[in-house]
C-alpha cells in the first residue's frame, strides 16, 4: 500500500464533471476532502497544450481523469503531457483513468496498408510514464493486451442491469435484449444473463461504410420490450434503423443501452426523430446541450464505479470485484433503491 494518505486526482478539460463527481464521490466513502490537483492545461494561441501542476506531487499515487473522446487528438495529448509533466515531478506512480478509450475502434488491419492505432496509442501512454489503465467497455477487449502495464477494463453491464430491474421491474417477463450486431453478441449476452433476459440478434449487412444495406432479426421479438446493447453509439444512423426494423417485427417498444455516447452530426436529431422510446448512456464522454437537452436520452453516472475502482486499485483490492452488480448496488445507494 502507499505511504501517502489519500490517492491524488487531475482532471484534463475533456470530462471535468465527471472527475469532479468521482472526486466527490471518494470524498463520501474516505470521509474527508478529496479533490482535484490545483493544476492549468491550457493552449498557446497556436494550439499547443501547456500543463502546471501547482502542487507536490512528489511520491504521490496520482490518477489522471481524462477520457479521449472528441477532439480525440487534443484530449489524447492533453492526457500525455500530463503524465510527463507528473513524471518529472517524481510522482510514485501514475495511472491514466479513461472513461472512453479513442482510438479503440481501430484495433486491427482490416485492409492492407491501414494501421493498429490503439497499439500505437498504447505504446504512446506507456512511453509517457503511465503504469496502470483503467478504463471502461473498450470497444475490443484484446486492447489489453496492446499494453505491457497492468489494463483494469471496467463493464457497464453490471449498472445497467441495475438500472433495468429498477426501470422495468413490472415487466420483466417481457424484457429481451437486442445485440445490434454479431459481433455485440457477447457483450448483449452479459446483460442478458444478468437480467434473466432471452437474446435476439440483429444482423446488418454494411452496403459500404457507413451505410448498413439490410438488417435481419434472429429471435422473436413480438410483444417484447426489446433493450439494444453496443459499447459505442456514434451517428445513430444504425442504431435507429434497428429500433425501426425490431418494430417492424413486433416489438412493443424499443430501448437502448449503450456505454460510450460519441453521439456526432446528426446523431441527436436522428434520436428524438426515432421509434426508439429512450437511450440511456453514460458521463463517459461530457454530454452537450444538446443531448441533455433530448428527452429521448437519459444519462447514468460512472462517477461511483470510478471513484470505487480508484481505491481499490489505490488500496490494492479487487477491482474484478465491480464487475458484478450485487456488489455495485450499495455502491449506487439512493439511485435505484428498491
Amino acid at each position: 500500500m502507499p505511504k501517502n494518505d489519500e490517492p491524488k486526482l487531475i482532471s484534463g478539460n475533456a470530462n471535468r464533471p465527471l472527475a469532479e463527481a468521482i472526486a466527490g464521490r471518494m470524498s463520501m466513502h474516505r470521509g474527508m476532502d478529496v479533490s482535484l490537483a490545483d493544476a492549468r492545461v491550457e493552449r498557446f494561441n497556436d494550439g499547443e497544450i501547456f500543463v502546471e501542476v501547482f502542487e507536490n506531487v512528489r511520491g504521490e499515487d496520482m490518477y489522471i481523469i481524462q477520457p479521449t473522446s472528441n477532439p480525440a487528438n487534443d484530449n489524447l495529448m492533453e492526457l500525455l503531457i500530463i503524465a510527463d509533466a507528473l513524471r518529472r515531478s517524481s510522482a510514485k506512480r501514475i495511472t491514466a483513468v479513461i472513461p472512453y478509450f479513442g482510438y479503440a475502434r481501430q484495433d486491427r488491419r482490416s485492409k492492407a496498408r491501414t494501421p493498429i492505432t490503439a497499439k500505437l496509442v498504447a505504446n504512446m501512454l506507456m512511453e509517457a510514464g503511465i503504469e496502470r489503465i483503467l478504463t471502461l467497455d473498450l470497444h475490443a477487449t484484446q486492447i489489453q493486451g496492446f499494453f505491457d502495464i497492468p489494463v483494469d477494463n471496467l463493464y457497464a453491464s453490471p449498472v445497467f442491469a441495475l438500472d433495468v430491474m429498477h426501470n422495468f421491474k413490472t415487466q420483466m417477463d417481457d424484457v429481451m435484449v437486442v445485440s445490434p450486431d454479431v459481433g455485440g453478441v457477447a457483450r448483449a449476452r452479459d446483460l442478458a444473463q444478468r437480467i434473466n433476459a432471452p437474446l435476439s440478434i440483429v444482423d446488418k449487412r454494411r452496403g459500404k461504410p457507413g451505410e448498413v444495406a439490410e438488417m435481419t432479426v434472429i429471435g422473436d421479438v413480438k410483444g417484447r420490450t426489446c433493450l439494444v446493447v453496443d459499447d459505442i453509439v456514434d451517428t445513430a444512423g444504425t442504431l435507429c434503423k434497428a429500433a425501426e426494423v425490431l418494430m417492424e417485427h413486433g416489438a412493443k417498444e424499443v430501448h437502448s443501452y449503450i456505454t460510450h455516447g460519441v453521439l456526432s452530426g446528426p446523431a441527436v436529431e436522428r434520436i428524438g426523430k426515432s421509434v426508439m422510446k429512450n437511450l440511456v448512456i453514460t458521463d463517459t464522454i461530457q454530454p452537450t446541450e444538446n443531448v441533455r437537452a433530448c428527452p429521448a436520452i437519459r444519462i447514468v453516472s460512472t462517477a461511483p464505479m470510478f471513484a470505487q475502482a480508484i481505491l481499490n486499485t489505490w488500496n490494492g483490492t479487487s477491482v474484478s470485484s465491480l464487475f458484478n452488480h450485487k456488489t455495485l448496488k450499495p455502491i449506487y445507494e439512493g439511485t435505484y433503491a428498491g
